[in-house]
């Protein structure tokens, strides 16, 4: 179902999921509760201080070993729920590409 005309399609969680955010260096990490879920973020209800999200990006621990998780950025903060977008290696800006080797090379020859 979507909820509040968003983008992406949303699941509401019917019974407490518990998940984990950690820091991406590892320095921190907050219990937290999902309330819901999308491809392209989610809903979360989190124990503790809300200070640390502040950082650029984190990661949402899905399972307790920590080899099922998503790479997050904070979107907004209202008491202890926060909202957070999935970050994807598509969704970073690319650089732009560099004058090709050969180009370079044809143009010096040409002069």
């Amino acid at each position: 179902m979507k909820l509040d005309g968003r983008k992406a399609l949303r699941v509401r969680m019917d019974h407490k999921q518990p998940v984990n955010l950690m820091g991406s260096d590892g320095t921190w990490r907050r219990r937290c509760v999902l309330l819901d879920i999308s491809q392209t973020g989610a809903k979360l209800e989190v124990e503790g201080t809300l200070d640390v999200l502040k950082a650029k990006e984190f990661f949402m621990l899905l399972s307790s070993t920590g080899l099922a998780y998503r790479r997050c950025e904070l979107v907004w903060i209202d008491g202890t729920v926060a909202g957070v977008h999935f970050v994807s290696a598509d969704s970073k800006k690319k650089k732009p590409a560099s004058v090709p080797v050969v180009a370079a090379q044809n143009s010096a020859q040409s002069k």
